[in-house]
């Protein structure tokens, strides 16, 4: 076989693999809604997959599970865990360390009914409670309870047992990667944001988390339709958490019947 040959083999042989090999995944979270309803109708209509992290016991957070579950965006509880600063004030649904073992399971339930559509837990604050084995235990208890509900720790301290102990109960459970706006001006979301596109090379999979400011959403709106073409593939949270994608009952497959429960509300 003559060299020239050879070498359009071997870029046809590469080219193959190169398309063969799996785009890096990213799944991003927007934690705590449930306070304002048109913030989160605006993170409801971002492009893609985008999961909708909605605190319990919050004046609109029922009606937003439901309209996110319509649109075909994956729910989860943003579970309140008591936080380690002395001047952080409860939450509604905070689950605390003086709490027992009947009354830590009574909290998280009445937080789960109250955020209808939940698939999974991630956790909001928690700088105490997660570096707690005790309480965690109980608290995978309560998810592994549920069929097919898993974990994304917000990862709030690196002290946190929360992952090992989820892994030691057999539950799928990741950790966030990167929080897109702990500073929220545009310049560093930005940067939060190639951070993890570099991250997602890296380890084949990366998950954000951000929350409903206009300079996250604002970037959000502009970033997130031009991730494919960069070569990563955007994936709701169950998906990059345990490996299987979840097929959401969206307004289009059952309009009427789900006009009725969001008018319920």
């Amino acid at each position: 076989m003559k060299a020239a040959s050879v070498c359009v083999v071997l870029t046809a042989v590469l080219a193959s693999a190169a398309a063969a090999e799996p785009l890096p995944k990213i799944a991003i979270i927007i934690d705590d809604l449930g306070w304002q309803l048109a913030a989160a109708e605006r993170v409801i209509a971002l492009p893609g997959p985008v999961s909708c992290a909605i605190l319990p016991q919050t004046p609109n957070g029922s009606a937003i599970a439901v309209k996110a579950h319509a649109k075909g965006k994956e729910v989860l509880l943003h579970l309140p865990l008591q936080a380690m600063a002395r001047n952080a004030s409860p939450e509604p649904g905070d689950l605390t360390l003086d709490m027992g073992r009947r009354s830590f399971a009574a909290a998280f339930a009445a937080n789960l009914n109250a955020v209808p559509h939940a698939i999974g837990i991630n956790s909001h604050r928690g700088s105490l409670l997660t570096r707690h084995p005790g309480h965690m235990r109980w608290l995978m208890e309560e998810i592994a309870a549920r069929d097919g509900f898993f974990f994304v720790d917000s990862y709030t301290t690196h002290l946190s047992v929360a992952l090992s102990i989820a892994e030691e109960a057999g539950i799928a459970a990741r950790k966030r990667d990167v929080f897109l706006d702990a500073d929220p001006a545009p310049a560093a979301v930005a940067r939060e944001f190639e951070r993890l596109k570099s991250l997602a090379r890296e380890r084949g999979a990366a998950i954000a988390i951000g929350h409903p400011y206009p300079t996250t959403l604002s970037f959000l709106e502009e970033a997130l339709p031009r991730l494919e073409q960069e070569g990563f593939h955007l994936v709701g949270i169950r998906e990059l958490v345990t490996g299987e994608p979840v097929e959401i009952l969206t307004e289009n497959k059952s309009a009427r019947g789900i006009r009725a429960e969001v008018e319920g509300y």
